[in-house]
């Protein structure tokens, strides 16, 4: 498969895909008689599995090095699946927060729902935008 074809199968540029193989997270792929790429469908898994990781928050970096030992071979199948149990925290945790504002702008967006349940509370804005000024230094005890 050409890299044209790749990049409208994935939904990446092809600026992107080269960009992926010359940093090592896509292997390099067959070259054709003109010297063209020439992926193998295979790929497909590959790339959706790493644009996974890249939407959950993977630093390119953690892909690199998971990517190198998925190179290595089976046996290096704990090291990678112990990366994924780590990250899988990771966005168990920016879940969670997720929800917490979530929860936060569903009930902001709810005191607007009409004019009749706006309250006080929810239309709260500081009236002076001057700057907090900090405590004066007492005397310190020792």
């Amino acid at each position: 498969m050409k890299i044209g074809d790749l990049a409208k199968r994935t939904g990446l540029s092809a600026h992107t895909l080269r960009y992926y193989e010359r940093i090592g997270l896509l292997p390099y792929a067959d070259r054709d008689r003109s010297g063209q790429r020439d992926f193998d469908a295979s790929i497909l898994t590959w790339i959706t599995f790493i644009g996974r990781l890249k939407t959950t928050g993977m630093p390119i970096r953690d892909m690199l090095r998971y990517a190198a030992l998925r190179d290595e071979g089976e046996a290096t199948g704990a090291a990678r699946r112990q990366m994924l149990e780590i990250h899988r925290e990771r966005v168990r945790t920016q879940l969670a927060e997720l929800r917490e504002c979530l929860l936060v702008l569903d009930t902001k967006i709810a005191g607007y729902a009409s004019d009749k349940q706006r309250t006080k509370q929810n239309d709260a804005r500081p009236r002076s935008r001057k700057p907090l000024r900090s405590r004066p230094a007492g005397p310190v005890a020792h």
